[in-house]
């Protein structure tokens, strides 16, 4: 495969919410639905002591939170997706800033009964600073909570977004029957086994069609045709570039905890998303399809294996192709390095590769060489910009 095929199979983006609002839930499931994992770790069981895939380490598994970014990666529908599950909690934001520089594109989670909160403020100001493309899913469909076209004028006004609903819910919380596609044109009904397995859904190019009726009921069908008309009429159709500029954010609705609505953001990810992105420099832009390596660092984990004091620095490849055992250049310490067991991630797990490209996250030893915002090259001299330095905070509570 080429160079140019390579990374255009790549697409690598972020999750980014308030704490409890159902990240790592969906990441789970984004990696279910991809055939990465056969079972989800119950994220809030106790009774399961598995935990969730992303969560791994000893603190994330005792207080079901996410404490640290981790980096997964499965393929789908012949892309080779990049996942990175960030943490909500403000404590740990810093880790959350620096990994959106990392990303290509990002999943912004609401819970549907809490809305918008403080912290998704935040964290889609980043990604608005930047002209990062997002998606909106809107989780926890299966509990009461906000009217969808409430909820939509909500992300408009305190999050400063143009939206457009891509799927549209059938009814809520105690009511809740389904999800109406809007992207493929089809509707999946909901039922409470939906947790274990995957659903089908069923076609319906047109809504005027009696079947609907069958499905869902008179009453819903007719509610379904009316907000349908409604969305038409009031949100703008969806436009690629202007999603792909930053200005324009389509909307999912789904229950990442029962499996629902999260095949449908799945696949219009797989379809919408951005491939590797350029990246600006201090000398010039650097293009992914660049024959030469570049890439920099927005991560250094310390311990991430209890067996070794290690620490790994976390690359992400800008441009052209990483090998193992090459010299590449450490523009800001003036010197060559080779690296003889560069990593691939799945989330703790990690192997060896002997290549990788653009859009993608390598591990590194790192014996101290590395500091946050350093820049590897094949001999150019240059720095990547906008990778944040923070100050050390103090904290005390009474």
């Amino acid at each position: 495969m080429s160079l140019v095929q390579e990374i255009n199979k790549r697409k690598t983006f972020g999750i980014i919410a308030h704490p409890d609002a159902g990240k790592t839930t969906l990441t789970e499931k984004l990696l279910l639905f991809g055939g990465a994992i056969q079972e989800a770790g119950a994220v809030k069981s106790n009774k399961i002591k598995k935990g969730a895939t992303s969560d791994f380490m000893e603190i994330e598994r005792q207080r079901g939170i996410s404490v640290a970014t981790s980096v997964l990666a499965f393929e789908y529908r012949g892309k080779k997706i990049n996942i990175l599950d960030t943490p909500g909690h403000k404590d740990f934001a810093e880790d959350t800033f620096r990994t959106l520089t990392a990303v290509d594109s990002a999943i912004v989670v609401i819970d549907v009964a809490k809305g918008v909160e403080e912290q998704t403020i935040k964290l889609v100001e980043v990604c608005r600073m930047r002209k990062i493309p997002m998606l909106v899913f809107i989780n926890k469909m299966d509990r009461e909570g906000k009217d969808a076209f409430d909820l939509m004028d909500e992300v408009e006004q305190k999050l400063g977004l143009q939206v457009t609903p891509l799927s549209w819910p059938i009814g809520i919380g105690a009511t809740f029957k389904g999800i109406y596609n809007i992207w493929e044109k089809n509707i999946n009904i909901f039922s409470g086994d939906n947790k274990q397995k995957i659903s089908e859904s069923t076609e319906i190019e047109d809504l005027a069609n009696p079947e609907l009726d069958d499905l869902i009921g008179t009453t819903y069908a007719d509610n379904l045709r009316n907000e349908i008309d409604l969305i038409n009429g009031v949100y703008p159709e969806f436009d690629m570039q202007e999603y792909m500029d930053g200005n324009l954010q389509p909307v999912f609705f789904g229950s990442a905890l029962n499996n629902f609505g999260v095949r449908e953001l799945l696949n219009a990810f797989v379809d919408i998303a951005p491939t590797p992105q350029a990246k600006e420099t201090d000398v010039r832009i650097v293009e992914p399809y660049e024959n030469k390596f570049s890439g920099f660092v927005f991560k250094i984990h310390a311990n991430m294996d209890p067996k070794h004091r290690d620490r790994l620095a976390f690359i992400k490849i800008v441009s052209g192709k990483f090998e193992r055992n090459t010299n590449y250049f450490h523009v800001r310490q003036g010197k060559n390095m080779k690296f003889a067991a560069p990593n691939a991630f799945f989330a703790d797990k990690k192997e060896v590769i002997d290549e990788s490209f653009a859009g993608d996250i390598v591990g590194l030893h790192d014996t101290g060489n590395f500091r946050i915002g350093d820049t590897l090259t094949e001999g150019e001299k240059f720095t990547f910009k906008g990778i944040p330095a923070f100050s050390p905070e103090h904290f005390r509570y009474i």
